[in-house]
């Protein structure tokens, strides 16, 4: 019953040659022009998180196919495989991921698993391989509706691996600003600076998939400023390339916090506000710190 989709349907299969190139392409131009994107150790244990990632999520998917083929037995229309399917599937599947996100920087345990795409110091189209270990085993639940309104299971993975392929460009600096209605509609890589900026006027921004609209729609779009050059990492930045400190430190602290709160309310808090909140401290919350800095 739990079987795996077969590999040959999965778009990132096909797209491995693509990531190769870009990245030997980038790597070109950084060199020549002698930018400084990438720094090595940083760029392999991306990598290493991306493989990583691959093993578990060959599992998981596997496990998540099967569940949405259980579901689907269940499904209250027949969606089928048509071209507006696939419209709307493009929305369905990118709503989903829009919250799915969100709330991986907005609830401490699950920013506990997502925080490793956040701590290189680089952007660049490595830092795009730079994959959770931790997301893998639970984020299919997120889209477990999607079976249950009509969508194909198949059609669901080829989905998230489209939007995967689509994430992955945006990762890079050598490409600044492109056509304003573009730039309106689509996640693009000068909105995705912004997401993996540490600056406070750009935590916890634009969390865009495919589009950005659902930033706009909810309050978390934030432009890139030219005065403001986004700088990479995360607000307490972990130097190390150790993958399994980098997949676990987060996990640590939440721990540390949880054993050390005084009540049963606060552990709970440690464990789903957002990350910042402490009960003995000053609260470094994204928004807290906005709001005392004067940023809307």
């Amino acid at each position: 019953m739990f079987k795996s989709m077969p590999p040959l349907y999965d778009p990132v299969v096909w797209a491995i040659p693509f990531f190769l190139v870009a990245i030997s392409l980038e790597l070109y131009i950084n060199w020549k022009e002698k930018l400084n994107l990438y720094e090595s150790k940083e760029a392999l244990s991306s990598i290493g998180m991306g493989l990583g990632s691959l093993v578990i999520d060959i599992l998981m998917k596997g496990l998540a196919y099967g569940t949405y083929t259980i579901l689907y037995q269940f499904r209250l229309f027949e969606i089928g495989w048509h071209w507006w399917s696939w419209v709307l599937i493009v929305f369905a599947d990118d709503f989903t991921f829009y919250w799915h996100h969100r709330l991986s920087h907005e609830v401490r345990i699950l920013w506990a698993a997502h925080v490793n795409h956040h701590s290189s110091q680089t952007l660049n189209l490595a830092t795009a391989l730079r994959q959770s270990w931790g997301e893998q085993f639970y984020k299919y639940i997120w889209w477990m509706w999607m079976p249950l309104v009509g969508f194909h299971p198949l059609m669901m993975l080829m989905m998230m691996s489209i939007s995967l392929i689509y994430q992955y460009w945006v990762h890079t600096e050598l490409i600044k600003r492109l056509p304003g209605w573009y730039e309106f509609i689509f996640n693009t890589p000068s909105h995705h600076r912004v997401h993996h900026a540490s600056n406070i006027r750009y935590l916890d921004q634009n969390h865009a998939g495919i589009l950005v609209i659902w930033d706009r729609m909810f309050g978390t779009f934030s432009p890139e400023l030219d005065d403001e050059k986004p700088i990479y990492g995360i607000t307490k930045n972990i130097h190390t390339y150790n993958l399994f400190k980098i997949a676990g430190h987060e996990f640590v602290d939440v721990y540390r916090d949880v054993k050390r709160a005084p009540t049963f309310k606060d552990k709970l808090k440690y464990i789903f506000y957002p990350p910042g909140w402490s009960h003995d401290g000053p609260d470094q919350r994204a928004k807290t710190l906005r709001k005392n800095a004067g940023i809307k």
